[in-house]
């Protein structure tokens, strides 16, 4: 084991109790063991870190925050029990919800090779029984069953999320999408549509972070 492998699990009890901290904070209920799956989650993320360039947060304290609390900061917003993370990256969203959210089914999406190689990584490693990993771009992406909620974090504008996922949103679905700061200029342009922007205050995080919720009424059915 890295010398950094080693100084990551030694930090594990501190982490937990911040995630602890940081959950309860924010609100939310979650099974026994998610949170210890969690930080599990977290500690794979360090390791492929190293050699595959994951994510650009270093630092294991600022990863629960950034990584797992923002995720999960979102939760009550799912809508439904079929939910799409679109450009799911290392898992984020989407592994975190999955783990606080075992009644749900979660599909992750991302192109990039290395990402979901990961990800079916940690699937298997924390035993994720309501997550199923795809490798494809969002506009070769079709689906029978079609989606309740579909969730992005720091994907593309508004305009192009709405437009290229309307063909995997059921009607009366939603779009979910994660958001450093609100957009005016964003939002003007999806006007056609019904949707509301909730600020959300992530524990140990001091920027902006909002939730856009779109409805998009004129989906076909």
């Amino acid at each position: 084991m890295s010398a950094r492998g080693h100084q990551f699990d030694m930090q594990n009890k501190p982490l937990l109790k911040i995630l602890e901290d940081g959950v309860s904070t924010l609100g939310l209920s979650c099974p026994d063991n998610s949170l210890a799956r969690l930080i599990q989650y977290l500690a794979l993320l360090e390791k492929w870190n190293q050699a595959y360039n994951l994510t650009a947060v270093r630092d294991p304290v600022k990863m629960v925050s950034l990584h797992l609390l923002d995720s999960v900061s979102v939760s009550p917003f799912l809508t439904g029990s079929r939910i799409l993370d679109v450009g799911t990256g290392a898992g984020l969203p989407g592994i975190p919800l999955a783990l606080i959210n075992p009644d749900k089914t979660f599909v992750l999406l991302d192109s990039n090779a290395k990402k979901t190689r990961f990800v079916r990584q940690a699937k298997m490693e924390i035993k994720l029984k309501n997550v199923e990993i795809v490798r494809s771009r969002l506009e070769a992406f079709h689906v029978d069953h079609k989606f309740d909620t579909i969730v992005t974090r720091a994907f593309t504008d508004l305009c192009a999320i709405v437009a290229g996922t309307r063909h995997l949103l059921r009607r009366g679905g939603q779009i979910a999408a994660m958001k450093g700061r609100s957009s005016t200029v964003e939002i003007g342009q999806i006007g056609e549509f019904k949707f509301r922007v909730v600020p959300i205050a992530v524990p140990g995080v001091d920027a902006e972070r909002y939730l856009v919720l779109v409805s998009p009424t004129s989906l076909d059915a």
